[in-house]
């Protein structure tokens, strides 16, 4: 195990299947991210414009490095069909040491 500040995971919520993969796939063209995790069948339970709202959601895990966190946001508001979607950052503190390089060497190709 191999202590990081490296790099992050970042939580994105799609409406669905399709819109996940058009996500997963541009970030991933772009050289973002080393991975997408698609999880679906995520129920999502929220406040929305003053109602409490209900969905069924796709739920996408992006592990990248954070000198692309900029660039992957703007790909994600950029095709993303939600008015606000959920972009959140979490530091990955630690892991295995030929995974995380494995994700800078997947972003690095850009630099």
């Amino acid at each position: 195990m191999k202590k990081t500040v490296q790099h992050r995971l970042v939580l994105v919520t799609a409406p669905d299947l399709k819109t996940a993969r058009k996500l997963a796939q541009a970030a991933l063209t772009a050289h973002l991210v080393a991975c997408a995790n698609l999880i679906p069948k995520l129920e999502s339970h929220y406040w929305w414009q003053g109602k409490l709202e209900k969905s069924a959601e796709v739920l996408i895990l992006f592990k990248t490095t954070p000198g692309k966190l900029k660039a992957l946001e703007r790909i994600i508001l950029a095709h993303h069909p939600y008015d606000m979607p959920e972009f959140v950052v979490l530091p990955i503190t630690a892991g295995n040491e030929r995974y995380l390089q494995w994700v800078t060497q997947s972003v690095a190709k850009t630099d």
